[in-house]
């Protein structure tokens, strides 16, 4: 299914799973939408619990999601300006295929955790060229 819906575009960026994807495929944007799940959050609060993410990535990361339709970004009119994020009708439909691949990754992990040490462990691969 998911080689159809690829193929079937003479263009990548006409592909609206490989657009979606350049989007949310990042490291960021998963973490970003989870801690909004409850309620909304000012800036410094997601920053605080994405953890590791810098001023200017979540900035951008943010006004990404946001463009995208994900969250809405509310400036609330006193002083000094309160802004907060918070999910759409649209980023909380995100969050059920989010927790399905979370849920998947905690089962799988152990997996590819051997894998990884399968092959980090091979000694006789030959180096790339």
């Amino acid at each position: 299914m998911l080689k159809v819906a690829v193929d079937s575009y003479d263009d990548a960026k006409d592909c609206p799973f490989r657009n979606v994807l350049d989007q949310l495929g990042d490291k960021w944007s998963f973490l970003i939408l989870a801690v909004l799940e409850d309620n909304p959050k000012r800036f410094n609060e997601i920053k605080r619990q994405v953890g590791g993410i810098s001023h200017r990535v979540l900035t951008r990361k943010l006004r990404d999601l946001e463009r995208d339709g994900y969250l809405l970004r509310t400036v609330h009119p006193v002083r000094p300006p309160h802004v907060e994020y918070q999910l759409t009708r649209l980023g909380r439909s995100l969050l059920k295929p989010i927790n399905q691949f979370l849920n998947w990754t905690v089962k799988a992990f152990p997996d590819i955790q051997r894998a990884r040490a399968v092959f980090d462990k091979s000694a006789t691969r030959s180096p790339q060229r």
